[in-house]
């Protein structure tokens, strides 16, 4: 494998492959995890950052119904507006691991169910209050209230008490011990707020910028915080955030120079990108997914022959070549991607296979049935193409598909995991178990399939605190073919992120756990001098 990656990296210097080849040979191989970012990422790095200037971002994501209280944090659209104005204890970095924010660092107890964090000292809010241990409970506690809707409650439901040991100290006390738990504190919802804090629609917190102006689904604007407690990060005077659904109108507005930098960009013309005077194009691979989820507690959708039908009746490598242009690499039916630390990749991956569709659809009886799928422009502009693609796929195995389109706008709270079958985009997370818990556990808020397994929610619990890697590894494999064959997603491809941006944007060390170099461009990017 070395030598393979040696020698594609020698093609892609020599000009004898394009980028764009380059990614779809080092993923398709199972090399992406190796390659130096520089090579996916263009020449944007740079050697030191600048400030000033004012930075306007395209973003796809936005919704009139957006807030900017953390625990309704719903999309990348939220998280980056959130990570503009405030803190977690823990970041993720570059290379995917967790490193101290607001925590300076951390200790756990030999079972792992107790964890110690030390907090920043003199780190300052927006309105002067400096931050200490009661501001990190609060925080924290807000996402476990009984009324909660946050899709961090799920995470955080291991956590059995959580106090504040003087001023700069917290000590979390788990119900099983968890060796991925600093990973969890990063979440994009668990930002640090004031203690007491009911409205959250001023934005306070300890970020790089406070809020100026925020229009649910429209904009919002950020000017820098000039007591930021980070050295070498928010580099911008000024920032401004503006959802722009419509591809082409974000493309366009790149292009006549409206904004600096957009996400979510066309597969079949990113290349083009890259001839453009005065524009780069930013590819980063990570965990994000396109998912159809079925409500499994709802008919027909509660019986797996049905599950095991729909999975079978598409073609992923046809969506991933003519939808997604080869930028990425197949799903298998569970959320652990390529690039991750336990990913299964042992388990034989499911193919289209229209007899065996065909098959299972007859066992459960119903092969006359219409199935419908709802899906939208607001999971992303590829998604409608794709659920078009899988129609006449499962027509082939006399499977009957009616493709619906809901606007955009309401999407996540009107159709996703309130109808029995919809399209869905997942960021990802960090860990296996912090994904897992997350989206399959049993009773887990955003649960999206209502599935429930017990074998997986044993297995869940017992990989958390396992500390041998190779006994904890068969756990997870085990989970993923449980989930594969057993759950109420079909998990159908891991696309590259593509962005696009003004040549003048520089970076560095670009991460890809999530799109917009981690949600954070804000913080990290700045203008060549």
């Amino acid at each position: 494998m070395a030598r393979e990656l040696k020698k594609l990296e020698s093609l892609l210097a020599s000009g004898k492959l394009s980028r764009r080849e380059f990614i779809k040979k080092t993923t398709a191989l199972g090399l992406a995890a190796a390659v130096s970012p520089a090579l996916f990422y263009g020449t944007a790095k740079a050697s030191g950052p600048i400030k000033g200037g004012f930075f306007r971002l395209g973003i796809s994501n936005g919704d009139t119904t957006d807030s900017l209280d953390p625990a309704a944090i719903t999309d990348d659209g939220d998280m980056v507006i959130n990570w503009c104005l405030r803190n977690n204890l823990v970041e993720i970095n570059h290379k995917g691991e967790p490193i101290p924010e607001l925590a300076t660092n951390w200790e756990a107890s030999a079972d792992l169910k107790t964890w110690v964090f030390k907090l920043r000292n003199g780190v300052e809010f927006h309105n002067g209050k400096t931050l200490d241990s009661e501001d990190v409970v609060y925080s924290i506690m807000h996402h476990l209230k009984a009324d909660s809707k946050s899709a961090a409650k799920g995470i955080l439901e291991p956590i059995k008490n959580i106090k504040a040991d003087g001023k700069n100290q917290v000590i979390f006390t788990l119900e099983s011990g968890s060796a991925d738990f600093p990973y969890i504190l990063s979440d994009k919802s668990l930002n640090i707020i004031p203690a007491g804090t009911t409205d959250f629609q001023d934005g306070m917190g300890t970020g790089g910028y406070t809020l100026v102006n925020f229009e649910p689904g429209v904009k919002a604007q950020f000017k820098r915080f000039p007591n930021y407690w980070k050295e070498g990060r928010s580099h911008f005077d000024e920032v401004e955030i503006m959802c722009i659904s419509d591809l082409s109108a974000r493309t366009n507005a790149l292009r006549s120079g409206g904004v600096e930098a957009i996400n979510a960009c066309d597969y079949k013309t990113i290349g083009l990108f890259e001839k453009m005077p005065g524009i780069q194009s930013i590819i980063s691979t990570g965990t994000r997914h396109y998912t159809y989820p079925m409500l499994t507690n709802t008919a027909p959708f509660d019986n797996n022959d049905v599950r095991l039908a729909l999975k079978y009746a598409i073609n992923r490598e046809e969506i991933l070549d003519s939808v997604f242009s080869g930028y990425g690499q197949v799903g298998n039916d569970h959320p652990i991607g390529p690039s991750q630390l336990f990913f299964a990749s042992e388990l034989p991956q499911r193919t289209y296979d229209p007899d065996k569709a065909r098959f299972h659809m007859k066992k459960a009886g119903m092969q006359d049935h219409t199935f419908q799928l709802i899906t939208s422009h607001g999971i992303g502009d590829v998604s409608v193409d794709s659920a078009l693609l899988y129609k006449e796929h499962a027509k082939k195995a006399g499977i009957k598909i009616e493709v619906k389109k809901a606007p955009a706008d309401g999407y996540w709270n009107d159709v996703w995991m309130k109808k029995p079958w919809v399209g869905c985009r997942w960021s990802g997370r960090p860990t296996a178990d912090w994904m897992f818990s997350t989206a399959y556990a049993s009773g887990a808020n955003w649960n999206d399939s209502r599935w429930e397994n017990a074998r997986f929610n044993k297995l869940l619990v017992a990989a958390r605190a396992e500390l041998d890697i190779a006994k904890r590894r068969e756990m997870y494999v085990e989970m993923q073919q449980i989930v594969r064959d057993d759950g109420g997603v079909i998990t159908f491809v891991f696309p590259s992120d593509l962005h696009a941006a003004s040549d003048k944007i520089k970076y560095k060390d670009l991460a890809g756990n999530t799109q917009l170099d981690g949600g954070r461009c804000c913080e990290r990017w700045w203008f060549e001098g």
